[in-house]
């Protein structure tokens, strides 16, 4: 057999990226169009970090993030007051893709993919920047339409050619804005349904449950939890508007609608998550409440969220497998905050990446789920016995109140007294159910002596009869059709309404 001829290892020349990984990061990556601004706050939370770290912001002075809104104009813009970008690294570092310096730092982002995240919704992508110190802003502007049109012309060349040909650089007297600032303006944003890029509602909706923002005042374990957080690593907390309003705070409050009723919050778990090899792999918050069914999407809470950095990747249902129901999750209310690096968010920051360090975060949690599992049963049991009591007790007080009315015959006069019993012997098992409150069990007894002291009292008080108003003698047929009705009517408060008119009539 002939020796194959040895091949020459490619060289950099060799290799060209097309222009088709422009539609992944500007267009195929992104599912949920408010996914763009959990980009754009992510990159403004790093930059704010970053001047903190310089010395440009104040240990008291806030990061902040203006969103601004103009349905009329159909432009959102972003800004924050981070630490920008000085004019002559601007081009290189907004028009690299995948080529983060972020990478092996503590910051956020680190793929330099998410800057694009808006040019699939939004006809162009403006990013302005002023550093420090500088009297002009650099302005790069990405242009939605040409560049669908390059990526359609198969004969539009390689990825850097298409940049090029789509990309527009302009620098700009400064005038009187901000001293330093770093903005995206998403323009002409196209119309979908819902308009959510555009909707205020949606948005403050959107970021409550995705920023570093502050808990609510009328969360009262928000300090606690936000004080653990601290002890492990930075909170990296943002004062985060939208169209100049108040500052959004995280949606978790002390009572949650459940749409009819209000599910209260009484305990909070706190705890860390050790990591592999003995350090911190997360600290880890539940929110323990009354446990009445699954929580409603509407009070943003629901699930157990998972947040890097405090910015939220994936949704309500990304820890599921933790639970031995995944059902369960929905009646949950908690959070899981990831401090080790091996434990990577995806490109799409919607899942982490497969590997043993996440493997070990969800076994580590995996005991928790069986709690809140066994606490959500637990609560379903004692709402089920709540609800034999409720019902015992309007079974008896309605056969008592026939009772007291006296026109059955003495058959059914016993017999109902015998079933008020069995009603009383219900409620006295229901009332001695495992996990009823004291101060709930001693409600229910007194309500059961109370329905004894009412039998005692129609049955040794009733002196006379109802039916004297007739003969004698046709006093045991008319006690029998009475004893038909209540047998054959289903509801029985019904049936002695219409006797109580029977008699009435009999009696005029």
């Amino acid at each position: 057999m002939s020796k194959m001829a040895p091949h020459e290892n490619p060289t950099a020349s060799d290799v060209r990226v097309g222009k088709d990984l422009l539609e992944l990061v500007s267009s195929a990556m992104y599912v949920e169009p408010l996914t763009a601004y959990r980009e754009y706050l992510q990159n403004a939370a790093d930059s704010i970090d970053e001047a903190r770290r310089v010395g440009l912001l104040g240990a008291g002075e806030p990061g902040r993030v203006n969103i601004f809104l103009d349905q009329a104009a159909r432009v959102a813009r972003i800004r924050d007051n981070g630490a920008s970008i000085p004019a002559e690294e601007v081009v290189g570092r907004l028009l690299a893709l995948g080529g983060s310096s972020k990478r092996g730092t503590d910051a956020r982002g680190f793929r330099g993919v998410g800057r694009l995240a808006a040019l699939g919704y939004a006809q162009y992508l403006t990013f302005r920047a002023r550093a420090q110190g500088e009297d002009t802003i650099t302005e790069i502007t990405w242009d939605g339409r040409r560049l669908r049109s390059a990526l359609a012309d198969a004969g539009s060349g390689d990825l850097a050619s298409v940049v090029a040909a789509v990309v527009d650089v302009r620098t700009l007297p400064a005038g009187d804005e901000e001293l330093r600032f770093f903005e995206v303006e998403i323009g002409r944003i196209v119309r979908q349904r819902g308009d959510r890029l555009l909707d205020p509602s949606a948005v403050e909706g959107y970021l409550a449950q995705i920023a570093p923002v502050p808990f609510a005042d009328e969360f009262h374990h928000g300090a606690a939890i936000a004080d653990a957080i601290r002890a492990a690593g930075p909170l990296g907390e943002l004062e985060v508007t939208v169209d100049g309003g108040a500052p959004i705070k995280r949606p978790h409050r002390d009572a949650i609608p459940l749409g009819g009723s209000v599910s209260t919050i009484h305990e909070l778990t706190l705890f860390e998550v050790p990591g592999m090899d003995g350090g911190l792999a997360a600290v880890a918050w539940f929110a323990h409440h009354d446990y009445k069914g699954a929580i409603p999407s509407g009070a943003l809470v629901k699930g157990v969220r998972v947040r890097v950095g405090n910015i939220q990747i994936g949704d309500q249902a990304i820890l599921e497998q933790i639970f031995p129901e995944s059902r369960f999750n929905s009646w949950t209310i908690g959070e899981v905050h990831v401090l080790d690096r091996r434990i990577v968010p995806n490109g799409r920051r919607d899942q982490f990446e497969a590997n043993a360090h996440y493997a070990n975060l969800v076994n580590q949690l995996s005991p928790v789920g069986r709690d809140v599992a066994r606490r959500c049963r637990t609560s379903s049991n004692l709402r089920s016995k709540l609800r034999d009591f409720e019902l015992a007790v309007g079974d008896a007080q309605g056969r008592i109140a026939i009772i007291g009315q006296g026109a059955m015959s003495a058959g059914a006069h016993a017999a109902e007294i015998g079933r008020v019993h069995q009603s009383v012997l219900r409620m006295r098992k229901a009332m001695e159910a495992d996990g009823i409150e004291e101060t709930v069990r001693d409600s229910m007894a007194s309500r059961i002596a109370a329905v004894e002291a009412e039998l005692d009292r129609v049955t040794v008080g009733v002196t006379t009869d109802p039916l004297d108003v007739i003969a004698e003698g046709e006093r045991d047929t008319y006690r029998q059709v009475f004893n038909l009705i209540y047998e054959c009517s289903a509801n029985r408060v019904a049936a002695k309404s219409l006797v109580d008119k029977i008699i009435q009539r009999l009696a005029a």
